[in-house]
This record gives structure tokens, C-alpha cells and sequence, in this order.
């Protein structure tokens, strides 16, 4: 026993050891695969697309240098229409008529991501939004925003955590109507008009 232990360790040795010339191994980062099984089926659809409150809840995710992020991964969470967060369960297998308020989207190859949902009621007398939580490459740990909308503008007036946010960066996380049941929602990672993001106390 006490041989072959010894003739496998002398076996693991490359010969370069012998002749100290041992190399470096070159740094390597492998995921996070965002897109493999973390996306499912219709799990941007909070409501399907003929929902008579259906909207459109999109954008395009891009970094420091203005390019699209082509491998993010968004969750969002909200109220429904009359303003009641869900306790209900099926956001992983959709009925078609349980309204859980949680969705999740991969972006594309042109960073675009789209979610089909209602618009959310004010909770507690704060302006409607809805959480967006984004992962990515090259981030340590997921960030979190809020897209408000822009019909709620008297209610932005007095939400708490828009006060907190400077003015000239409170447009970064109110989406842009450009339909009649469409906003859109862009979210910059870094540079010029960085997105809003929120610090969360533990």
C-alpha cells in the first residue's frame, strides 16, 4: 500500500517541477451563466398578453460604455392594479390567471428585455413602481432599482424613497411611455445617467 501511495504521488508530478520551471496557471472566470436554466417558460408574462390591463414593461440594459448587456438577467416584483402585493404561489408554472407580482427575463442578444404585466397600485400611499432587480457579468452582487411611471407624477411628489434621490437623477428610474400600453424602461449600469440604484439595510 505504502509503494503504490508513494509511486501515485511521484506520478502527479509534472516533470517541469524537476527542472523548476512550474507555470503559472492563467486566470480564468467561468459563469455566471445567467441564461441557462435560471430563465423558464413565460416567466416574463405576469399576466398573458391579452389581459385587458396588459402593458409592455421594457428596455435595453447596457454598461459603462453604452453596449448592450447581452447576458442579464432581470427579476421584477409589484403590486397588481388595485395596489395588493400577492401571496399567492405559480410564478414557475403560470395558469394564466394567478397574478403572483414576480417575473424574470433574460436579456437578448441586443440587451432588450421584455415583461408583460399590469401596472401596480400605490401601496401604502407610495407612488406605483416596480422593483427590478438586475444581474449580470462582471457584477459582485445583484443591484436593485425601481421603475416609477410617469402618469404618477402628483404621487412622486410625496413618495419617500424619490425624495431621496437627487433631482436631476430622479428620470433614471421613470420610464418613458412610448405606447399606449408600453414603457419603456432603460437601465445603464455605469457612465453618463447611470440608473438610480438602491442600498438595501440588512
Amino acid at each position: 500500500m505504502t509503494d503504490l501511495a508513494q509511486t501515485a504521488s511521484t506520478a502527479a508530478v509534472p516533470a517541469a517541477a524537476d527542472a523548476g520551471a512550474l507555470v503559472q496557471t492563467p486566470a480564468q472566470t467561468v459563469g455566471p451563466f445567467y441564461g441557462y436554466a435560471l430563465p423558464y417558460d413565460k416567466g416574463a408574462e405576469l399576466v398573458p398578453g391579452h389581459h385587458p390591463h396588459a402593458i409592455r414593461l421594457h428596455g435595453t440594459v447596457t454598461d459603462g460604455a453604452g453596449e448592450p448587456v447581452l447576458d442579464a438577467l432581470l427579476e421584477i416584483w409589484q403590486a397588481d392594479a388595485t395596489g395588493t402585493l400577492s401571496r399567492d404561489l405559480g410564478s414557475l408554472d403560470r395558469d394564466g390567471f394567478t397574478f403572483t407580482g414576480f417575473g424574470r427575463a433574460a436579456t437578448t442578444i441586443a440587451g432588450n428585455y421584455t415583461f408583460t404585466t399590469v401596472k401596480p397600485g400605490s401601496v401604502a400611499g407610495h407612488a406605483p413602481y416596480v422593483l427590478v432587480t438586475v444581474f449580470a457579468r462582471g457584477l459582485t452582487h445583484h443591484l436593485f432599482t425601481r421603475a416609477y411611471f410617469p402618469a404618477d407624477a402628483a404621487a412622486h411628489a410625496s413618495d419617500t424613497v424619490l425624495a431621496r434621490i437627487p433631482a436631476d437623477r430622479r428620470d433614471t428610474v421613470i420610464c418613458v411611455q412610448d405606447g399606449a400600453a408600453s414603457y419603456r424602461f432603460d437601465i445603464r449600469l455605469q457612465g453618463a445617467n447611470e440608473t438610480v440604484f438602491l442600498d438595501f439595510d440588512a
